[in-house]
């Protein structure tokens, strides 16, 4: 079968073409990509090349598929799965594989395997790490931000707090505390926002900063407080002292702190920043392998402050991710703000940080330029569409561009 892919064969290299897949092997599956969105990994992963942790030797010579948050259907069952899957089924994919001796994950390291195309081969890796799951969403847009949500899901378990008179832990954010969102209105942080919304686990207060008025505004209109959290957000772009003003914003400081900067001066403020038995998670990751900051040790001994990081969540963060979207408990659809053809997808990739927004949606099987959501124009019968949900992407839009827009 023929596929049409975008395949990376080096620093800033990357290529649409159409190539032939092979016949799967009785323990690997064929499926259709109907939808991938692009992560700020794919852009890292593009300019790094073959110096990426994940990328085959000679990239060169053994080009990879990008893409590793995809969602589309089974179409071809190896016998080793036959009666565990079958054609037909929706399906997403946990792309961190977490292989016991190789970095392999779908999108960075297989020939055949990635979210940019319109067919690929689901390797025995993702199979044998159980890492396909079943999708019974009724968008695949859903299914395709499944992964960052779970990289959410992951984080938030990540943190943990003393259980009072032992050195024993309690998993997850504190409920009923304060908590920061560092930097909390790009694509993961408003799932970020979301979660500690409406997760089993909620602050009391919750406060996101970022340094965009438009940003905010977004997210505020997005996430107002619930009767159980207050919400605030809070521009730092100007302010001489960000450790003072966010302390005055609660009137103390915070019991979970996550960062999702990868900057030395916004650790070092979340650090100062942390109640006694506070946890900071570094959620952002930073390209830069020698990144330091000073955090206060004085603190750590005494107070008893935490630190956490997380890449990537897992096979069951994964499926927890899938079940609040499927149930309607966290809605994705607020975090696409682009939506593009797959003969879009190297232009975009390589210039994610110039074009902003949120997420970029794929439709995989489809050739047209990128488009900002917000402003397709009100005549015509997408834009009539999107106006029926004041602009947030939806089942309906999906559905259209499904059905009308041009393959590629």
């Amino acid at each position: 079968m023929k596929t049409k892919t975008v395949r990376l064969y080096g620093k800033k290299d990357l290529r649409l073409e159409t190539i032939e897949l092979p016949q799967i092997k009785d323990d690997e599956i064929l499926a259709s990509v109907v939808t991938d969105s692009i992560c700020m990994s794919s852009w890292k992963l593009a300019n790094q090349g073959g110096d990426h942790k994940k990328t085959p030797d000679d990239l060169a010579n053994q080009p990879i598929m990008i893409g590793h948050e995809f969602c589309g259907e089974i179409i071809e069952v190896g016998s080793k799965w036959q009666g565990e899957f079958s054609p037909g089924e929706k399906y997403v994919v946990q792309a961190n594989l977490q292989l016991p001796d190789s970095p392999n994950c779908p999108g960075y390291s297989y020939p055949y395997t990635g979210g940019d195309a319109t067919y690929i081969i689901l390797d025995k890796d993702v199979m044998n790490q159980n890492c396909l799951i079943k999708y019974q969403g009724d968008t695949f847009f859903g299914g395709s931000l499944l992964e960052p949500l779970s990289c959410v899901v992951g984080g938030y378990e990540a943190n943990f707090h003393l259980i009072e008179g032992s050195y024993h832990h309690e998993m997850g954010l504190k409920i009923g505390g304060n908590m920061l969102i560092m930097g909390g209105t790009g694509p993961m942080g408003l799932l970020a926002i979301d979660y500690a919304l409406h997760g089993d686990r909620k602050p009391a207060k919750l406060v996101v900063t970022d340094m965009s008025t438009e940003r905010l505004a977004r997210a505020a209109k997005l996430y107002p407080s619930t009767p159980e959290t207050e919400v605030f957000y809070v521009n730092v772009s100007e302010t001489p002292d960000q450790v003072a003003l966010l302390r005055e914003t609660v009137g103390s400081g915070y019991d979970d702190v996550i960062v999702m900067v990868p900057s030395v001066d916004v650790v070092t403020d979340s650090s100062k920043l942390l109640n006694a038995d506070g946890c900071m998670n570094f959620f952002a990751g930073p390209q830069n392998k020698d990144f330091f900051a000073p955090v206060n040790f004085y603190d750590v001994h005494y107070s008893f402050t935490h630190y956490v990081g997380t890449s990537g969540g897992n096979v069951e963060d994964m499926r927890k991710a899938a079940k609040l979207v499927e149930n309607g408990t966290i809605h994705v659809e607020n975090i696409v703000t682009h939506v593009l053809g797959l003969n879009a997808v190297a232009e975009t990739t390589l210039n994610q940080p110039e074009i902003g927004g949120g997420k970029k949606l794929i439709y995989t099987h489809k050739d047209f330029e990128r488009f900002i959501v917000d402003q397709v124009a009100p005549e015509t019968e997408l834009g009539k569409i999107l106006a029926k949900t004041d602009y947030i992407w939806s089942k309906e839009a999906e559905d259209f561009v499904i059905e009308t827009f041009k393959a590629i």
